[in-house]
């Protein structure tokens, strides 16, 4: 017997969303790759007409069957999710090089391509199956001549299986697709700096090792309608990897936009409107922080690209879209990598004397695009009473301001070096995941290092991806630091150098500090009983001068010291010898 819920989400899919706005036909030439339900080389989205998207199981056990029949082609697993799945990947290689080594020696650039971060945005999981098929069972096999292609279908596992037709209300299609978070209710897109899930800790070593040479991460946004099928962008030239990001822009992005428009499929810049209820306050040029792969990627320079399908275009029409921007990416990596090669060289030399930890908004009057949107009204919703956007799925292009994200808000100078306490051990775990050169010292260290007190720590009011948030302000003050054994020195001399300082500057956004690593120093763990505080505070006032004038103006200046006798105890206890001189102290020194 079906239940109502079951009957309404029938009807749903029946009448094809009829509560996302009208979409446009589309037909294009990339209809082409499509194989019919008859060829023994069907994805499983193909033989459903895209209505659906195969599950964990089904996925590997058609991936299974096409690597045992493709010698181009090998499977490994780099790891397991939080809740239990391998999280697998496909390499491919015409010449057999399925180590990172035998890689490397072939001299040949390596296209790493990552679907289903976000489990219900899987769009890339069945474009890379057909791309797959068609390399190795069709007429693409010149594509891994100058190319090896590494493919991860499914790195969001838990989510994936987490599979519902009632997820992402604002997508149209797969009809049943997965969850944008894991078993942990952890968003793996934003865990690249703290590396909190088992997938982000198998993920970022697998980079380490394998060194890819251009890293597409797949998506599907939401938001405002446009006319747009697939957009895709990277760090500007104002990020940490300029010569890179001149690559991207002058080499990746004309070609990728070529081939998807002779495909059929309208490409556009990633679209990030400043105020979805309004569209026309413009697009903004977003500079996300590292916990973003694109950002991750340009701070380690890695040429990294996002792709953002639009979730209001037919899962079919996205899917297609995302096969051409794989096969081109393979195409003009071999083509161009002789321009890109030199390019992550520079950009790993650079060593800036300051580095910028944060971006904001710049001074200049925005520029004017041409944007390719959708028609639309607004009206005052009966059920919100509040202005709401009506799409109404007819072509329409706007004069848009177009708003770039490239000032820097945030500066500090380069340190020699930071040092490590040997007993921060998930601090310093972190650090090495993320493959970032380090000393350790086997005998306790005595140095003198540049230490910050913080000031003012505040916490935020809810929990943000399974931590308290932190912030705090500082001063500075030298101190000879007894550093235990097991203490690392880390240089910022090295290609990770501005990395090392977006994750141990306490100012930093994506700071280990900022996310909660180092609460225990927020607190006091020693305490004075009231009998010998007392006497100490009357010894303190008689024989500072200094202090009883604080003292005196600070009592008539707080309420709270007027009325609580301990509050008046720890006022005196701070100032004492005997408060704890570490309470507040960060623990990482700077080498300056």
């Amino acid at each position: 017997m079906l239940t109502a819920c079951c009957l309404y989400i029938f009807a749903i899919n029946d009448e094809l969303n009829v509560h996302l706005p009208p979409t446009m036909d589309w037909h294009g030439a990339s209809e082409s790759l499509i194989k019919p339900e008859t060829d023994p080389w069907v994805t499983p989205a193909e033989s459903s007409s895209f209505r659906f998207t195969p599950t964990y199981d089904q996925t590997y056990a058609w991936l299974n069957r096409l690597v045992a029949a493709s010698a181009e082609l090998e499977m490994i697993s780099i790891g397991s999710s939080d809740g239990g799945y391998e999280i697998k990947v496909v390499i491919a290689s015409k010449d057999r090089s399925f180590t990172p080594e035998s890689m490397k020696r072939s001299g040949k650039p390596i296209l790493f391509v990552q679907a289903g971060i976000h489990a219900g945005e899987i769009d890339g999981k069945d474009a890379g199956m057909m791309l797959l098929r068609d390399i190795t069972q069709g007429s693409k096999s010149a594509l891994l001549d100058n190319c090896q292609l590494l493919f991860l279908p499914i790195l969001n596992a838990d989510g994936h299986e987490r599979a519902s037709a009632l997820n992402r209300i604002n997508q149209r299609g797969p009809e049943i697709m997965g969850w944008r978070t894991n078993s942990r209710n952890l968003n793996l897109n934003r865990d690249y700096t703290k590396l909190d899930t088992s997938e982000l800790r198998a993920l970022i070593p697998f980079i380490n090792r394998w060194q890819p040479h251009l890293y597409l991460d797949l998506h599907v946004t939401d938001g405002i309608d446009y006319q747009y099928d697939i957009t895709f962008g990277h760090v500007g030239t104002h990020g940490y990897s300029p010569a890179i990001a001149g690559w991207l822009r002058d080499s990746f992005t004309p070609a990728v936009n070529a081939a998807l428009s002779e495909a059929g499929h309208i490409p556009g810049p990633l679209i990030f409107a400043i105020d979805d209820s309004d569209p026309s306050k413009g697009i903004i040029d977003w500079m996300g922080g590292p916990r973003f792969s694109n950002a991750y990627g340009d701070l380690r320079h890695l040429p990294s690209v996002l792709v953002e399908n639009h979730s209001l275009k037919p899962y079919r029409q996205r899917v297609l879209g995302t096969y051409v921007l794989i096969e081109s990416s393979m195409r003009v990596l071999a083509a161009e990598y002789q321009k890109l090669a030199p390019a992550i060289v520079k950009d790993m030399a650079r060593r800036p004397d300051k580095v910028t930890l944060n971006w904001r908004v710049g001074d200049a009057k925005p520029e004017i695009m041409s944007f390719l949107g959708i028609a639309y009204e607004n009206e005052i919703s009966p059920i919100t009473g509040a202005k709401v956007t009506r799409w109404l799925g007819t072509p329409k292009t706007y004069a848009m301001p177009y708003i770039k994200m490239t000032q820097p808000s945030l500066v500090e100078p380069r340190p020699i070096a930071y040092w490590v306490p040997g007993s921060w051990v998930e601090v310093i775990d972190r650090l090495r995941d993320h493959g970032i050169e380090m000393t350790v010292f086997d005998r306790a260290q005595q140095k003198e290092l540049q230490i910050l007190k913080l000031v003012d720590p505040t916490y935020g009011e809810t929990p943000y991806e399974g931590r308290v948030r932190v912030t705090a302000s500082y001063v500075t003050m030298d101190r000879q630091v007894r550093m235990p054994a097991g203490s690392v020195r880390i240089a910022t001399d090295q290609p990770l150098g501005e990395f090392v300082m977006i994750l141990l500057e306490p100012s930093s956004p994506d700071s280990l500090f900022q996310w909660g690593f180092f609460h225990s120093i927020l607190q006091p763990t020693e305490y004075a009983e009231a009998y010998a505080m007392e006497p100490l505070a009357q010894a303190m006032l008689a024989s500072d001068p200094q202090l009883k004038a604080l003292w005196e103006s600070e009592l008539e200046a707080s309420p709270e010291l007027r009325v609580d006798p301990r509050a008046r105890l720890e006022w005196f206890y701070k100032r004492s010898d005997y408060f704890d001189q570490n309470y507040l102290v960060y623990p990482i020194g700077r080498e300056i």
